[in-house]
């Protein structure tokens, strides 16, 4: 009997080990989704970014019921890369519940030109943001995503 709790326990321990290690790979492929959102032009961040997601990947950020697909959201990232060349977006926590991961980032920049139709002049932004990943063999097969860009227009009209 002891000899089975003892077996049990080593099982248990080595589970816990080999499931540690993959869950640090799947937070190394979340954390690539933020280097590449904040070196847009890179196409070394750009190739991550690929790599890191499922060829389904889909972004979903509002109620329409319309995502988009990787192609669309990298020509979305390249023009906000041209538009906001200093665009830095910060992890500043990383929560994990199984293979889903809600990161809460930063996202700071100043826009060159007019950003939703608005001139900054010059102004930058500071914004918080809310996503939820979800992994799946190791790549992004889903993430939802929140960012507060009514304040960054406030901060860019100087309001």
């Amino acid at each position: 009997m002891k000899k089975n709790r003892f077996i049990a326990a080593i099982v248990s321990l080595f589970m816990a080990f080999t499931t540690g290690s993959a869950l640090a790979d799947d937070k190394a492929s979340v954390q690539a989704f933020y280097d590449f959102l904040s070196n847009p032009a890179s196409e070394k961040h750009a190739a991550a970014f690929m790599a890191n997601t499922s060829e389904n990947w889909e972004s979903i950020g509002d109620y329409s019921g319309k995502s988009k697909n990787r192609d669309g959201f990298t020509a979305q990232i390249g023009g906000f890369g041209k538009l906001i060349p200093n665009l830095n977006w910060a992890v500043e926590e990383m929560l994990q519940d199984g293979n889903r991961f809600v990161v809460r980032s930063r996202a700071t920049g100043t826009p060159v030109g007019p950003m939703f139709g608005v001139d900054g002049q010059g102004r930058g932004f500071d914004i918080l943001a809310i996503d939820i990943h979800t992994v799946e063999d190791g790549k992004i097969v889903r993430s939802y995503h929140v960012e507060d860009w009514a304040t960054a227009l406030r901060q860019l009209s100087g309001k």
